[in-house]
């Protein structure tokens, strides 16, 4: 076409015009000199400032400003790459799965807005180098959302709409001598929106690196490399094919560690040509995640006097994926994927991410045992797909395509006319289009396993078609597709069975249905601020079932921008807080990292449930199972770490040779199995907790040598066993005085006193040392609430269990009274029965009974026991009561001076864990403090639990404070607030200033769920019964 129509931009069969075709995402040097330092002068970045024009539809554009003679010098300044939104035009919008023009505008389907459909205007002036002229120039724009017009001194050079891969247009015809204007037009929503619904903020404009590429007279315009190996991987075929345009001649030479291993001469004949070269490679070095061995292809371009025009460079991988009798094998081995979703995002410039960004990431992952990645739900910046496979990660690669909005409201048979793409056929053309693209773009890499033909798009017979187009590209890999569980008609669409969040029974029932393909979760473990509980139960399952190969977490990443709160202060804004509507809140937050790119605690629990190496400890020996696919144990340090309560003893190295896929018991080193019998309980502390007699041994496999995501001595796996010989309990006999006052009771012992209502029944003062500790009105006081987790919102657990919010706020020690009914919980006799007290030879006790306002009516008995040592002991019965839900925590609350904010404590850490979420966490003595013992989640909730936790001190800064311990083990939490405090608050900035400290002990808290955040609940085994007495000892005392 010779002109720009705005009418391409609403029709779904228009999607390109004058873009050149894909190709590899290689780079050209023009010298070996120039490949070796990384520049290139083959290549001019157009990035930095450009002139900008913004108006909110096309009505409001300035028209002509494309031709030469429009200044638009007076014009704004915007940054490339840069999204519009981020640059202050129009707002971010996170949305999950509506379209953000519903509700504003009524569109039919494939339509575009027409109201408020944003237009940025682009200009850019350069300046040719003297050398380019009369040469071929392209310009290679990487990514630009999400349609976009060019020109060139006034002459329209081309049109394009994949938003997430390159568009490369000739501007030979149109450049000039002197200064060149080049002018976009980006809108943004086109009809191909209607197929990019993914689940993000959405944002506009040229957002990917853009530049000018020469052509040389003699040219690799692309290069596809194959290879092929044996049955038994011992012999390769290195198949290069090329495509060249001019005459000369093309040398090629494949390194190993700087070594050539192959080479080769041909001539080039002139024209546009594909011809293939073929190698053998005898015992090649093969790449697969554990051990990501590269081969480096050099390939050099010279004219007919031999002058190098242009070389380039391409990593080759040797390795084999396939599927084989029902499984999916690399290198000949059953494949596991241990997964993660990753949006590309920065909080600080949306899906501009920079390479030290990416390059964090791939770390990150490699450090906590994560093998594979989704590049949820189109294709990534170029940095990452080498980076996988320098630094070994497996990667489904996904083409772009989401519409998500279009269907999912209606149910899986009324959606299908209603699914785009579907089965339209005027959307067949731009599908097809954008998975050659995807496909030409990163076929070269040996990281990509598979390929994707989008996300959450139903079926049809336009995702069929995209399928086959891969298939014939590609027959070296495989093919996902998710959407047909929704629709079966196509059901060879997906060469493997494809699934997002379903339970592990409905994957095992599945797979006993349907044994003919193997399965894996795309997405699941959705890691929605404090969750992933349950993780574990996936990735024992790919252990036992061999037809479940893994899955991929949702996600990696929360998607926030960072932003001034109302007190000028930064923060992470989620959805919604720009002001857009519709929108999804803070559903735009599910990464296992920060937005600033920090783990989060629930990281610990992935990197344990990845771990190829499992590890169970007896008293005497360990098993280790090595589930790698090509490591021998012998490759790590193995050392046996012995702790007594908490105190290292002793460490020595231990040996191991497990091969992979096997597993080998060894015997534990002598002298740790020596000191362990050795020892007997030690006398009581009185300035420490009781000795536990308890010994952990840890056994550590870790990195021998530097690698390049960790340094030597990185933990890769770690199990513990536990054993507890004895433990003392004894009773301090110092003498205790009791006051009977006729509202208090007072008990005074050396250094301390505890007072107790009368009419209440619970402690009103612990003073120690002098000093009063106790604060705030009726504290302590029992507890059976948390602040809800995103997934308990989901689940609508405060509307379910909302009593037990309700009971913990107002519990009280007189039986509930209405004039109609009187007395609902208890009688005016049983209301004088407490407090009891109860003198002993060694100790006081005060019983009183809590009465619960629940439906129907419940309550608590609670005896404090004062010992002579100071301590306070506390034993909190519940008996069951039918009709009523479990509660969510059962236990004592605690409210003290917020100086007391020192933690230390004994127990499983060092990250904050639950019931559900604690296999990656070590029994050990760890310090933080009460703000750091928060996880900082978007919306504050649920944060700072320990389980097993034997004893914890609160101190101030000179080590005063409080020491609880219970005689098993509790959850244990300090932190500056009140679930009542975390739940009110939509971000942390709302929250209170610190006035306290905060100590919640229970027995046991539910756990925080994970397989969904849209209705799944805690799984029953981690739920406190309700059918069952509780009952719940521990004790507390001033330090």
């Amino acid at each position: 076409m010779d002109k720009f129509e705005y009418s391409f931009i609403a029709d779904p069969e228009v999607f390109k015009d004058n873009v050149l075709p894909a190709h590899g995402d290689f780079v050209s040097f023009a010298t070996e000199d120039e490949l070796a330092e990384g520049d290139t002068s083959l290549r001019i970045s157009l990035n930095g400032l450009w002139k900008f024009h913004y108006a909110k539809n096309y009505r409001a554009v300035v028209p002509g400003f494309e031709k030469e003679d429009y200044d638009c010098d007076f014009w704004d300044d915007i940054h490339v790459p840069a999204h519009m939104q981020m640059e202050g035009y129009d707002i971010p919008a996170y949305i999950n799965v509506q379209y953000p023009w519903d509700g504003h505008e009524k569109i039919e389907l494939g339509q575009v807005p027409e109201e408020f459909n944003p237009v940025g205007s682009y200009v850019k002036y350069f300046n040719l180098p003297v050398q380019w002229n009369g040469q071929t120039v392209h310009v290679v724009f990487d990514g630009v959302e999400s349609g976009y017009a060019l020109w060139l001194n006034g002459h329209y050079v081309g049109y394009s709409e994949d938003t997430f891969t390159p568009s490369e247009f000739d501007l030979t015809p149109f450049l000039k001598e002197g200064v060149n204007k080049l002018a976009v037009q980006v809108f943004k929503w086109t009809s191909s929106s209607w197929m990019e619904d993914q689940d993000f903020f959405r944002f506009s404009g040229i957002y990917r690196n853009v530049f000018l590429q020469l052509i040389p007279s003699a040219h690799l315009e692309d290069v596809k490399i194959r290879t092929l190996l044996n049955d038994e991987f011992t012999e390769a075929e290195l198949e290069v094919t090329y495509k060249t345009s001019g005459q000369g001649n093309l040398e090629y030479k494949l390194y190993r560690n700087n070594h050539p291993v192959v080479w080769g001469k041909v001539e080039l004949p002139g024209d546009r040509t594909e011809n293939v070269v073929k190698d053998k490679v005898t015992s090649p070095m093969l790449w697969s995640a554990e051990d990501p061995q590269l081969y480096q292809l050099v390939i050099k371009v010279t004219d007919e006097d031999g002058n190098v025009l242009e070389v380039v460079s391409q990593n080759v991988g040797f390795r084999r994926f396939e599927m084989k009798d029902g499984l999916m094998l690399i290198n000949g081995k059953r494949i596991v994927f241990k997964g993660v979703n990753r949006h590309e995002f920065s909080c600080d410039s949306g899906r501009v991410v920079s390479y030290e960004d990416t390059l964090k990431d791939i770390i990150t992952m490699k450090r906590n045992n994560i093998n594979a990645i989704r590049t949820s739900h189109y294709q990534n910046s170029a940095a990452i797909y080498e980076l996988c496979d320098i630094y070994g990660l497996y990667m489904i690669a996904e083409n772009n395509l989401e519409s998500h909005g279009s269907w999912s409201h209606l149910g899986n048979e009324a959606a299908i006319p209603y699914a785009i793409p579907g089965s339209r056929e005027n959307c067949m053309e731009m599908m097809l289009d954008r998975i050659n693209s995807t496909y030409q773009l990163d076929k070269n890499h040996p990281s990509v396993l598979i390929w994707s033909i989008g996300n959450e798009s139903h079926g049809g017979k336009v995702p069929y078609e995209m399928s086959q187009l891969f298939r014939k590209l590609d027959p070296d890999r495989l093919v996902h597709y998710e959407g047909i569980c929704h629709d079966r008609t196509y059901n060879d669409t997906s060469d493997m069975e494809s699934q997002m969040y379903p339970p592990v029974v409905a994957i095992e029932k599945f797979l006993s249905e349907h044994p003919e393909k193997p399965f894996i979760c795309c997405e699941y473990s959705h890691a929605m601020a404090n969750s992933i509980g349950g993780m574990f139960k996936y990735t024992d399952l790919a252990e036992r079932e061999p037809r479940y190969q893994g899955g991929f977490i949702w996600d990696f990443i929360d998607q926030t921008i960072r932003a001034k709160n109302c007190f000028g202060e930064d923060y992470q804004a989620y959805g919604g807080d720009h002001g857009e509507r519709p929108t999804d809140y803070s559903f735009s937050g599910n990464g296992i990292v920060n937005s600033d790119r920090e783990p989060y605690a629930k990281m610990q629990d992935v990197k344990f449930n990845y771990q190829n190496i499992r590890v169970t400890v007896e008293r005497d020996k360990v098993k280790v199972v090595n589930n790698s696919l090509f490591t021998n144990t012998s490759e790590y340090d193995c050392l046996v770490i012995l702790e007594r309560d908490g105190k290292k003893l002793l460490e020595k190295h231990m040996a191991t040779a497990v091969e992979p896929l096997s597993e080998k018991e060894y015997e534990l080193p002598e002298a740790i199995t020596a000191r362990m019998s050795v020892m007997g309980v030690e006398g009581y502390n009185e300035n420490g907790p009781f000795p536990l007699d308890e010994y952990v041994v840890t056994v550590s496999f870790r990195l021998r040598d530097d690698s390049l995501w960790a340094e030597r001595g990185h933990e890769v796996a770690f199990g513990q066993g536990v054993f507890r010989l004895a433990a003392s309990t004894s009773i301090c006999c110092a003498p205790l005085k009791v006051i009977k006052g006729d509202y208090n009771i007072g008990v005074k012992g050396n250094h301390f006193s505890v007072m107790f209502s009368r009419d209440k029944g619970n402690i009103t003062s612990y003073n120690y040392g002098g000093k009063e500790l106790i604060q705030g009105l009726g504290l302590p006081r029992p507890n059976f609430w948390r602040a809800p987790v995103e997934n308990d919102r989901g689940n609508n657990l405060a509307g379910r269990y909302a009593q037990w919010k309700i009971a913990s706020s107002y519990a009280s020690t007189a039986p509930i009274y209405e004039e109609s009914t009187g007395y609902v919980n208890g009688s005016m006799e049983e209301r004088w029965q407490y407090p009891k007290v109860i003198e002993d030879t060694n100790s006081v006790s005060v019983v009183c009974k809590f009465y619960l306002p629940t439906t129907p009516a419940a309550s608590v008995l609670v005896t404090y026991t004062v010992t002579g040592d100071g301590r306070v002991w506390i034993k909190e019965e519940y008996e069951p009561v039918k009709g009523l839900t479990p509660m969510p925590e059962f236990g004592m609350l605690f409210r003290f001076s917020p100086e007391f904010n020192k933690v230390e404590y004994y127990g499983n850490g060092p990250m904050e864990n639950y019931v559900d979420r604690n296999r990656g966490a070590k029994l050990g003595i760890f310090n933080t403090t009460t703000t750091e013992a928060m996880e900082k989640y978007l919306l504050p909730e649920e944060t700072g639990n320990r389980t097993g936790v034997r004893w914890a001190k609160v101190t101030d800064n000179r080590g005063r404070g409080l020491l609880f311990e219970a005689p098993d083990t509790m959850n244990f939490s300090a932190i500056p607030y009140l679930p009542d405090e975390l739940e009110a608050a939509d971000h942390p900035y709302e929250l209170p200033r610190v006035t306290k400290t905060i100590v919640r002990c229970s027995c046991m808290q539910m756990g925080i769920a994970g397989d969904d955040t849209w209705g799944a609940k805690t799984h029953p085994e981690f739920l406190l019964p309700n059918d069952e007495k509780l009952t719940f000892v521990m004790s507390f005392r001033g330090i």
